[in-house]
């Protein structure tokens, strides 16, 4: 890339230009479940991408043609190549694109506060490399405030501009700079990524308009907002939507049990009205990045105004309660089997997040790994997506998956995640007891089932 001259966008109307042609140059930094899809939907438009990622593995992987993500397949990534796809390391390479694209991680730390670190150190690495006519849009999630009070400030800390309301409206003599969330559904096969609508807020009106223009070519539809944080809202409301209701279905779970009513009956009848519900289902807690984080990141944020999210913190102590409630589920059908949960052979069917899906991110299965762990039980595991758990965030199993053909050497087999793999008829007919937390076996009359 050295010695070669980019001409920086002087105009919204060049701007427009380059998008149509093709001709604007996208950097996506972070090459994970979000960043990489979003650069196989660019280059499949015709652009050109270069990839950002400080994992060296992911790096090479990628431009060896490899995948490392289940449903991507090394075809996806020699086309992409066709089009001039690349990976690096090199962040002084910020400088050779148009448009970059932030997609790194927005944990939680254990006290439940905003990590944002990757955030932090992404943008401490780009700033010296950006240059003006250039847009940044940050597209992890995270609480209302982040983009004005990290990726302006770091922008402008480093002597840059950034593009703010004022002046010749179709003058670009700054940074533009935007923020639109990720709507990723990992394992979703109804809904095409092009087809889910793409929310966009920018710090002024021409970063806003810059982001839908080269989203509008990917996506079916976007949705313009009127600032950043009004963006980063409505991607925390989208998902703390979702946390309070499982949080009420997962409650729902257990009363119901206690009175001997069929929950999965009772929702599926209520799904049949027409208006004013929508169904949600129980399991042993919440995984992926989005659900078991949101809700924390907005309780954070709203205690810096001196406001108490009640509602939607007593949605995650439900949440977070539910592994220990399937492990104590687990120790009395032991019990009532005669065996102690100590000692006992327990086998895990599944511990991606969500069912089909090859991602670990805050799955309740592993919590529920610990925990039986932690009370002496004999864990064992089986997922089809993983022959092998180490070492993540918080977990520390260390452990290969287990043939399904050893089913009937365990005391008890605890459904996690129901993958469409597994043939619950013939693991209930070999195990001597099934534990069932995603209601996999609801077809299956057994008394060796016990629901949770």
């Amino acid at each position: 890339m050295t010695g070669t001259i980019f001409m920086p966008v002087r105009s919204m109307a060049e701007w427009s230009a380059r998008v149509e042609s093709r001709t604007l140059r996208v950097g996506v930094v972070g090459l994970g479940y979000v960043g990489l899809p979003l650069t196989l939907l660019l280059s499949q438009d015709g652009f050109a991408v270069t990839g950002f990622d400080i994992d060296e593995a992911k790096v090479r992987a990628l431009n060896a043609g490899q995948s490392y993500i289940h449903r991507i397949t090394p075809e996806h990534i020699a086309a992409a190549q066709a089009r001039g796809f690349r990976a690096t390391r090199e962040y002084a390479e910020i400088a050779s694109v148009d448009a970059i694209l932030i997609c790194v991680p927005t944990p939680l730390y254990p006290d439940h506060t905003p990590d944002m670190r990757a955030v932090v150190a992404t943008m401490e690495s780009i700033a010296p490399h950006l240059r003006l006519g250039q847009l940044v849009v940050l597209e992890s999630t995270t609480y209302p405030g982040t983009t004005e009070e990290i990726v302006v400030t770091t922008i402008e800390r480093h002597g840059l501009q950034v593009q703010r309301a004022g002046g010749d409206p179709q003058s670009v003599e700054g940074v533009l700079v935007a923020f639109s969330p990720e709507r990723e559904d990992p394992g979703n096969l109804t809904v095409p990524r092009r087809s889910v609508p793409k929310v966009v807020g920018g710090v002024d009106a021409r970063a806003t308009e810059a982001a839908c223009a080269l989203y509008g070519v990917v996506f079916a539809r976007t949705v313009a907002m009127s600032s950043t944080a009004a963006a980063e809202m409505t991607k925390l409301l989208e998902n703390i939507y979702r946390a309070v209701n499982i949080a009420l279905i997962n409650e729902m779970k257990q009363l119901c049990l206690h009175m001997g009513i069929d929950l999965w009956e009772v929702i599926a009848a209520a799904a049949t009205k027409p208006f004013g519900f929508q169904p949600f289902y129980p399991g042993p807690g919440v995984g992926g990045h989005c659900i078991p984080v949101d809700p924390f990141y907005l309780t954070w944020k709203a205690k810096q105004f001196g406001f108490e999210t009640k509602f939607i913190e007593l949605a995650g102590e439900v949440n977070e309660s539910m592994p220990a409630y399937v492990v104590q589920t687990t120790r009395r059908a032991l019990e009532r089997e005669g065996k102690l949960l100590k000692d006992a052979r327990v086998l895990v069917l599944g511990v991606a997040y969500k069912r089909d899906v090859d991602d670990l991110r805050e799955s309740p299965a592993l919590t529920v790994m610990q925990l039986l762990l932690a009370a002496g039980a004999q864990v064992a595991y089986n997922d089809p997506y993983f022959p092998r758990v180490g070492t993540g965030r918080h977990y520390s199993i260390q452990m290969e998956s287990t043939p399904l053909e050893q089913v009937r050497h365990f005391d008890c087999v605890l459904i996690l995640t129901d993958h469409s793999a597994y043939d619950f008829r013939r693991i209930v007919a070999e195990a001597q007891l099934v534990i069932d937390s995603r209601n996999a076996t609801r077809s299956i009359q057994s008394p060796k089932v016990v629901h949770c």
